[in-house]
């Protein structure tokens, strides 16, 4: 293990945003849910100083070395018109002296707005597909148009969810050990995978004991399983190390149950979850992802599931700037 940790420590990464997000005490939110709550800490990644922050960020610093150790000069990624990772993949790019060309499924908006302003910003060009399948397709064109044009693409896969990104992520939970706090409970956003994955090798291979219950915001729980077991072992591969050493072993907890009628659309829960939090931390979650988790968190608080003496920590994902879509 210990060579392991050594080598992600020593991982090629691209120094994005250099400084430490905060863990932030929860008291007021934990006072709304009454006296048998557990104490409620988050993880402030929404605050990561880069391209507005967000979970991508951590991916993207590793997933960028990458791109640079292949010669790229461009970068071409997917998502939808709001895609969160589209928005910071475009800001690696501004950084890196890159060319950015998204691919989002969904109409070109009228007005651009939220994550879409921001890519246009940072100077990326964007391709609008119809759906999600059309996605990959589309990207090989670009890539090869880039191709033929002398340029040196790198295609990022969605949510930069790879092997490469998920360790990127990993290097995160560093900053929770040097914090005094050690979790029972880690409750995140999941979705593409790679930051559960991230997080689960970061706390094996940093020593934290705890549970990590990824709430869904659109798969089916066994699918999004599947590829996380896929990322971990991918992982272990370029690490060089045993996937038991990275956490592979243990059970995975993908909780679909809050996903309601699919990817962005909200549910009564996750409203509650968005206004709650709002309204006794002045904290804001995104519509899409991190209301839905915490939706997840509150309703396994107020049904008991842990102790008075427990400590539960939210890890904001990001994802802010799509609530002004």
């Amino acid at each position: 293990m210990a060579t392991a940790l050594r080598t992600l420590q020593l991982f090629p990464f691209v120094s994005l945003a250099p400084h430490p997000t905060p863990i932030d005490e929860l008291s007021r939110l934990r006072a709304a849910l009454g006296p048998d709550c557990p104490r409620l800490l988050m993880k402030r990644d929404d605050l990561l100083s880069f391209g507005q922050g967000g979970n991508k960020v951590r991916k993207m610093q590793t997933v960028a070395a990458e791109a640079r150790k292949a010669g790229a000069d461009m970068l071409i990624t997917c998502g939808g018109v709001q895609s969160n990772h589209a928005r910071v993949t475009a800001a690696t790019g501004a950084v890196l002296g890159m060319r950015v060309v998204l691919v989002a499924n969904g109409a070109k908006p009228a007005t651009l707005t939220g994550n879409a302003r921001l890519d246009a910003l940072f100077g990326a060009k964007v391709r609008y597909v119809p759906s999600r399948e059309d996605r990959n397709t589309m990207m090989a064109t670009v890539a090869d148009e880039a191709r033929a044009q002398g340029r040196r693409p790198f295609i990022v896969s969605l949510g930069a969810s790879t092997p490469t990104g998920a360790l990127g992520f990993a290097r995160g939970v560093e900053e929770l050990v040097a914090s005094p706090h050690r979790p029972t409970a880690i409750i995140h956003a999941t979705s593409s995978g790679g930051t559960q994955a991230g997080l689960i090798i970061g706390c094996a291979l940093f020593g934290v004991k705890t549970r990590i219950i990824g709430i869904s915001a659109d798969d089916p729980s066994a699918s999004l399983s599947a590829t996380i077991a896929e990322l971990l072992g991918g992982a272990a591969l370029t690490l060089g190390a045993q996937p038991s050493t990275l956490g592979a072993d243990a059970a995975l907890e993908v909780d679909d149950t809050f996903v309601g009628g699919g990817y962005g659309v909200p549910t009564p829960e996750s409203t509650d979850a968005l206004q709650l939090v709002a309204r006794t931390e002045g904290i804001v979650l995104d519509p899409v992802y991190t209301a839905k988790a915490m939706a997840g968190l509150l309703a396994r608080a107020r049904g008991g599931e842990w102790r008075r003496d427990d400590t539960v920590l939210f890890w904001h994902t990001g994802g802010v700037p799509g609530y002004f879509a």
